[in-house]
Parts: C-alpha cells; structure tokens; sequence
C-alpha cells in the first residue's frame, strides 16, 4: 500500500511591476509623465515595471517605489506590497515602509545637502566681507575728521576777535593781517592836535636860536610883542609827554627737577603751540615780532610753529635747528627725546 504523498503547492508569483505597467497604459500615462511625478528617473521606472529589483538602491526602496507608485495609480498598495515580497522572496514584517507622494532618492539627497551647506558658506562670506567693509569706511572717516581738525588753527587777535588760520597758510599774509589791525592810519590824527602842536614847535625852535647882539634893543622887543602868549600856555598841556615808568624785565623762569627750559626768540608773527609730557598744553597762541616765550616742563616737549622762518628756539640753552622738522611753513617736533 503506497503513502500518500504531500501535495506540492505552487504558489504564482506574479511580477508587481508588470501589473503597474498594465494600469498605467490603461490611463495613457506616459512613463516621463509618471517619473516626474514620482520623482523617479526614466530608468528606474523601466527597471520597477519590468521586475528588475535587484538593479535598484534596495529592496527596502524597491518596495517604497511600489507602494508610492500604486498610490499614485489609485491601486491596492498592500496587494502590490505582498506581491513584490511573493516575487522577490523577501519578508517585510521587519521593515517600515511608508507610502511617499514623491520619492527622494539618496542621490538627490546628497545633492540638496551639498546645495545647502555652498548656500550657507556663500552667506557666511558676504557677511564676513560686509562688516570688514565697514570697518574700513569707519576708520577712514575718523582718520579724515582728524586731518581736517588739525588743517587750522585759532588765534586770538588783538582785538579780542577769533581768528581761524590754517597751519599750512603762509605766515606772511597772517602777519600782514595783525599788523593792519594794529597801526592806525596818519589821517586818523585830530586836526586839532596837529594845529595846537604847530605854535609849540615853533616857540621851542626860537627860544633854541640866541638872540643877535648887534641889533638895536626896539629890534629885539618887536619880535617878542608878536608871540601870543595864551595860546601857547594853552596848548601846552595837551602835547606834554606821559612820562611812563619803567617796566621791570620779567624774572628768568627756573626749571624744576625733572624739567626742560624751551626759549623762542620771534622775527615774525608765529603761532605757537607747547604740550608736556603729560599731554598738558603749556602755551598756545600766536606770538608777535619782537616777542619771546620762555617755558618749563616735563620733558619730552612737543612744540609746533605755524611759521617756523619766524621762530629761533633754544632747548636747555642749546639752540635747535627747526629746518629738518619743517613742512612748508609748519614745523613740529619733540625736544627731549
């Protein structure tokens, strides 16, 4: 008696992308039309519906581009799903496949990251560039407002008047200008001073002259009668001379301990400007012809001249030579170092 023998169950397995080929020609869709839509290349749309799965990244994106590409048909995912598994030998208890409107495949991930980080690093640049450009403009400016705060100069005139010179202007038309300020014109002088002087110089110059010996005493008399007496004896006072007492020299000033003496004999009208070491302005105002500065301080002492022909310094007793620190008309230096 034979044993029964166990039935042989043969189980079709079908070819999923064959029946997604079959329902896309049904909607006459084009393959482009249904690659660009699932994000997917022509060719791995051809690979999906001829069943050729193992060309692909992976079983685990074969089956996602099943699924994505059976929702998009309006078909049976999970029948699709099973059927690819039947037809591929593989188990998807394991794996979590999720139903995508549009696949991303890795190469495309790769290229939106690349994109990503060139944007961000392009970003980062023109900002970098942006704030050393600033920082530039800034520097410049501050450096211009400087320059120009130290193209003039204020001094103070004789009449009490602000005066602004720059330090490059030639000292000779700031001399000229002073000393228009200070001298008076000749026509300026009353003429009633000048009619009352005229008898007084004329008395002084004929009691100077002694009188003639050989002439007769009514010759003598005659002249005398003439001079009007009042009227010189009136004018008199206002021609007196003020008498002015003497002014002492002012008294040497002493350097103390720790400090130099700067001496500037002045030719010519010069503005002048003496800071310490400190920073401390000892002197700055214009000096005029004829006039000398004599100053104490800690060294090592900057001095400026807005006319450096005008100005004979001395440091200490020792004369210095300005000529090598001189600019056009200006001159600075350092005395001390």
């Amino acid at each position: 008696m034979k044993a029964p023998q166990p039935e042989v169950v043969v189980s079709s397995r079908s070819n999923p992308g064959e029946t997604l080929r079959k329902a896309r020609e049904s909607k006459n869709l084009a393959q482009a039309e249904v690659a660009q839509q699932l994000n997917l290349t022509l060719r791995a749309l051809t690979q999906v519906e001829a069943g050729a799965f193992d060309k692909l990244p992976g079983h685990t994106f074969a089956r996602g581009y099943i699924r994505a590409y059976a929702k998009f048909l309006e078909l049976d995912q999970d029948r699709l799903v099973a059927d690819f598994d039947a037809y591929t030998g593989t188990d998807s208890a394991g794996s979590s496949v999720h139903a995508l409107g549009r696949i991303e495949e890795p190469t495309h991930l790769a290229q939106s990251l690349l994109r990503f980080v060139s944007v961000g690093l392009l970003l980062g640049l023109l900002a970098v560039s942006f704030f050393w450009w600033q920082e530039q403009s800034t520097r410049k400016d501050s450096d211009a407002a400087v320059s120009r705060a130290l193209e003039h100069v204020e001094v103070e005139s004789a009449d009490g008047t602000t005066e602004i010179h720059p330090l490059d202007e030639p000292e000779d038309q700031a001399v000229a200008d002073g000393q228009a300020q200070i001298v008076e014109p000749a026509s300026e002088i009353a003429p009633e001073l000048a009619a009352q002087t005229a008898p007084a110089a004329d008395t002084a110059t004929s009691a100077s002259q002694p009188a003639p010996v050989a002439e007769p005493a009514a010759a003598v008399v005659a002249p005398v009668a003439e001079v009007p007496v009042a009227p010189v004896s009136a004018a008199l006072p206002s021609v007196t001379p003020v008498v002015e007492a003497p002014v002492s020299a002012p008294a040497p000033v002493q350097a103390a301990a720790g400090q130099a003496l700067v001496n500037i004999q002045f030719t010519a009208n010069c503005w002048t400007q003496l800071t310490d070491a400190n920073g401390k302005v000892l002197f700055s105002a214009l000096k005029r012809a004829g006039e000398s500065l004599e100053l104490a301080g800690k060294p090592p002492l900057e001095l400026r001249l807005g006319f450096a022909r005008g100005a004979q310094v001395s440091y200490n007793g020792q004369a210095v030579d300005v000529a090598p620190y001189t600019s056009g008309e200006t001159a600075r230096m350092k005395l001390g170092q």
